[in-house]
């Protein structure tokens, strides 16, 4: 087998077979097959696309390229959940100890942000003493003890796809959706979940502009997981604005605590629900989404959620403390007002803008090399549909350092358009998919 006969028969936009893939993957990996080559395929790939078998097959092989996490000694179905990434989406903080609580094991493997869009690992750093790197043996006897660990992703998780995902960032082959679906999908079944729940950003500060692009997106990783023989469920949600108020890693660990505790933003509330009645549902433990979503209401009400938080952290090494004083987590040396140069509605907020403003201001990576500064960010004290006044606060910027603080104060402004008219409310959840 030959990897120029590979690149000929898919740039012709023939279906290429499981040999064939496992071939170009375990050869590339293993470095025997160059850049060069590989390069050739993937702009193949862009031209002619992948069917979803051999999108299932780039995955399964992508998969299987380095470590896999074995769940086997945790009881029950074990359900993950991926988020296409967005900004102040600091779901996972709330959805891993919610599902615990209701009685579903959850055992999480994370990233760490970089651009516009936060990482969970790098929010849960926030905490004080919170460890992310654990043994294997480590991570499932925590998931046996408290029922829920989120941990970083092993640094021989997928090799394949690391190596990829370079070679596609500099070859303009990143928007492609087989190899996207694939490099998500190959990650998830690498982390040994039974069942993978699906949150597919659309909007301006999501990955997928478009709502369309979005649920094709979705359609191509539910197939992979099916394919893959995993239970897979995709639920299309809004990021035309950042999710909840808070952006920035200690101040959306705060904001979870919140949500955690009953009172946080509305809409960080309702994804939560929906999420996790459907990661309910596939684990068995409610007949149906809705069901799950009031079991999950019940235990955000009664403490118990919040309870199990504690106890993650505590487990992880982290400070539990804060859970009760939230002042413990780093806080910022001062605090700049964004006012309002208009008086009206707020019409629209661009997600990425206000992204890029904490990036700025040290929350997140410009490079993978770059030192986040846990304590900054922004808290928007005004959503889409809120009424404002001319000089009343949009926003508050947490701020260390002052470098790039009016860059970031313009960036925030110019996020918000102002105008006379109330604005139609769109649905944060837009579809569900499988």
């Amino acid at each position: 087998m030959r990897m120029y006969d590979i690149i000929l028969k898919k740039r012709r936009g023939f279906e290429l077979t499981r040999e064939e893939i496992e071939f170009f993957i375990h050869g590339y990996t293993a470095a025997d097959i160059p850049d060069y080559q590989a390069a050739a395929f993937l702009m193949a790939v862009f031209f002619q696309g992948l069917t979803p078998r051999e999108t299932a097959d780039l995955t399964l092989a992508m998969a299987a390229s380095g470590d896999q996490a074995d769940l086997s000694a945790v009881p029950g179905r074990k359900v993950d959940k991926h988020s296409t990434g967005g900004v102040g989406d600091k779901t996972t903080l709330v959805l891993v100890p919610l599902v615990a609580a209701a009685g579903v094991p959850v055992a999480k493997m994370s990233g760490r942000g970089l651009g516009h869009t936060g990482g969970t690992v790098d929010k849960l750093e926030s905490v004080p003493g919170f460890k992310v790197d654990l043994s294997p043996d480590d991570f499932v006897a925590q998931v046996r003890a408290v029922g829920a660990a989120v941990v970083a992703q092993s640094g021989n998780l997928v090799p394949a796809d690391k190596k990829l995902y370079a070679l596609r960032d500099v070859t303009a082959t990143v928007d492609s959706i087989p190899l996207i679906a694939s490099s998500v999908m190959s990650k998830k079944i690498a982390a040994g979940g039974d069942a993978i729940v699906l949150d597919v950003k659309a909007g301006s500060g999501a990955f997928m502009r478009s709502a369309e692009d979005a649920f094709t997106l979705a359609r191509a990783m539910v197939d992979i997981g099916r394919l893959a023989g995993r239970d897979t469920v995709a639920l299309v949600t809004g990021m035309d604005q950042p999710l909840g108020r808070s952006v920035g890693n200690a101040l959306e660990v705060r904001e979870a605590i919140d949500t955690l505790a009953g009172r946080g933003p509305a809409d960080l509330k309702e994804l939560c629900l929906a999420l996790g009645g459907q990661m309910l549902t596939l684990a068995g433990a409610a007949p149906t989404p809705e069901a799950g979503s009031g079991q999950l209401a019940a235990l955000l009400a009664d403490g118990r959620a919040l309870a199990k938080f504690r106890d993650m952290i505590a487990a992880q090494g982290g400070d539990p403390r804060v859970i009760d004083e939230p002042d413990r987590l780093p806080r910022a040396a001062r605090q700049e007002t964004v006012p309002s140069g208009a008086a009206g509605h707020v019409t629209a907020i661009q997600a990425e803008a206000v992204g890029r403003a904490a990036m700025l201001l040290g929350a997140g990576r410009r490079t993978r090399e770059d030192r986040i500064d846990h304590a900054v960010g922004i808290v928007l004290h005004k959503k889409t549909g809120d009424r404002v006044e001319a000089g009343e606060p949009l926003a508050t910027l947490h701020v260390n350092r002052t470098e790039e603080l009016d860059t970031a104060r313009r960036a925030v402004q110019g996020a918000y358009t102002i105008g006379r008219v109330l604005p139609a409310q769109s649905p944060l959840v837009l579809g569900v998919v499988g």
